[in-house]
């Protein structure tokens, strides 16, 4: 039986994956709450989040290209650290991109659920709904996804062109002062760090990739270069348009910035495509790292099972679609993205840890941006509320405990 996937991504297809998983949820809605703890500091909360995002972006791209498997740090910490360090960071990865997909699916639901005239269960039906459907489309392959997907891409930037236009030329302006304060602005950097981490899916896919030692440095370096371009100019166009304490941070979106009938529905319809885009990339990335934890043998070997073509694993893919069916019954929109910041921070840290045992001679990055990274990382995470800190260091010891039973049994048996 067959257990690699095919080398059918170029770096056009690299570059749509990465675009697709970054400018939905994050441009769209968290932007929004971030904006709300940052007010005027929202573009300082940008930048820093942007520049942790470069740091781990480059040591993400340094071990996709010197070990390129589908699977992410999960493999690259096994491969590098240990098989503890792998096992958390795979598990990590659900759990931040789970929450990810679950706060785009959430975010959906609400906006279809507003334009119905409806409540919060018609929001999270439609959300799980959604989730059943993508699933369904990726199992008919990466490529044909990838093609829905560029779809997707293009009508996003359409609503991110009409409300940074709209921003920047309207007289209806209540511009909001520039007033930072130190602690919320690093929080603010905290959730927006997860707005940029969409590159992380064209590292999990590291064996589709053809020539992934070049294809994959270049599309993360492309992607966190437009995206934060794109944030920038949506992030001053909205601090134009609404002042920060009339951020609804449940169920915000850009359209609700836009006073505009014609230009907030255009922002609206594109926000929905967007955020379907995010929720099928994560789909499928996820699923590759549940793949990697069944081909060793972390999960049930089922999980390792692929279809007949070689280009979908159906079992790790409905997997991962019940892990974010979950939390989008049990969770609100900014629970899920705020618990999505704290894991994807310490998922990075381990990333930084691993990128540093790289060898000399397959290092194209200097030791110092993996060491930067990691700092970054662990900086941003202890301004993550206090709550969620308690949920994220309760998960990380209840997977030391699982993985210490489930190792002990499997050695045992």
């Amino acid at each position: 039986m067959n257990t690699r996937l095919l080398q059918t991504v170029g770096l056009p297809g690299a570059l749509v994956i990465g675009l697709g998983s970054i400018l939905g949820t994050g441009v769209y809605v968290s932007i929004g709450l971030s904006y709300q703890l940052a007010a005027g500091g929202l573009l300082t909360a940008i930048a820093m989040a942007a520049m942790t995002a470069l740091f781990n972006g480059l040591s993400a791209a340094q071990l996709a290209a010197s070990h390129p498997v589908s699977g992410g740090t999960y493999e690259y910490g096994y491969h590098y650290l240990s098989p503890f360090a792998g096992f958390v960071a795979g598990s990590l990865f659900v759990l931040a991109k789970s929450a990810s997909a679950a706060t785009a699916a959430a975010a959906v639901g609400w906006a279809i659920a507003n334009w119905l005239g409806a409540g919060p269960i018609v929001a999270k039906v439609t959300g799980c709904l959604l989730l059943i459907g993508i699933t369904a489309i990726i199992l008919q392959g990466v490529r044909r996804s990838n093609i829905i997907n560029a779809l997707l891409v293009t009508i996003s930037l359409a609503g991110l062109a009409g409300f940074v236009v709209w921003g920047l030329t309207t007289t209806d302006r209540t511009a909001t002062p520039v007033v930072l304060n130190s602690s919320t602005v690093i929080e603010a950097a905290a959730l927006m760090f997860v707005a940029f981490t969409g590159y992380g899916r064209i590292a999990t896919m590291g064996e589709e990739v053809k020539q992934p030692n070049r294809t994959i440095p270049q599309a993360i370096v492309i992607t966190l270069a437009v995206t934060a371009l794109i944030y920038m100019l949506v992030g001053y166009a909205l601090m134009q348009l609404i002042p920060p304490q009339q951020i609804d941070a449940a169920r915000f979106n850009l359209a609700q910035a836009v006073n505009a009938p014609a230009i907030g529905t255009l922002v609206a319809v594109c926000a929905v495509a967007a955020m379907i885009s995010v929720v099928l990339n994560l789909v499928l990335g996820v699923s590759r790292v549940i793949l990697a934890t069944g081909r060793r043998a972390d999960l049930p070997a089922a999980t390792a099972r692929l279809n007949a073509s070689a280009d979908s694993a159906p079992v790790a893919s409905w997997v991962a679609c019940l892990i974010m069916l979950v939390i989008v019954l049990l969770a609100d929109v900014k629970q899920a993205w705020t618990l999505s910041a704290f894991t994807v921070l310490v998922y990075y840290s381990i990333t930084n840890l691993a990128a540093l045992k790289v060898p000399l001679g397959q290092r194209f990055i200097p030791r110092w941006v993996s060491v930067l990274g990691l700092l970054s990382c662990l900086g941003l995470s202890i301004f993550v509320p206090t709550l969620l800190l308690l949920y994220g260091f309760t998960a990380i010891a209840v997977l030391f405990a699982g993985h210490r039973y489930w190792r002990a049994s499997r050695s045992s048996t």
